[in-house]
């Protein structure tokens, strides 16, 4: 595949993780917050629902990331502090 073809679905896969990062931070600072037990497990369902799928995206990136190139692995962990992982 076209090397501009990969660059584009790594920044595919980082915009997503952070997309991610943003919902597991929402969801993580209204844990416990409500009188109501169903209403905090169903947000603690979505909080781990969350994690597991940064967890996922992160490996699919770390895939698609080529192993030999030093100025990919720089731009992967700029973008990996970003989303705060």
């Amino acid at each position: 595949m076209p090397d501009a073809y990969e660059h584009g679905r790594r920044d595919g896969l980082r915009l997503a993780l952070a997309v991610l990062a943003a919902e597991e931070a929402k969801w993580a600072a209204l844990l416990g917050d409500s009188r109501s037990g169903r209403t905090n497990y169903t947000r603690q369902v979505r909080h781990k629902a969350l994690q597991v799928a940064q967890t996922r995206v992160q490996t699919v990136l770390n895939r698609l990331s080529p192993k030999d190139d030093p100025a990919v692995s720089a731009e992967l962990l700029a973008a990996i502090a970003e989303a705060g992982l």
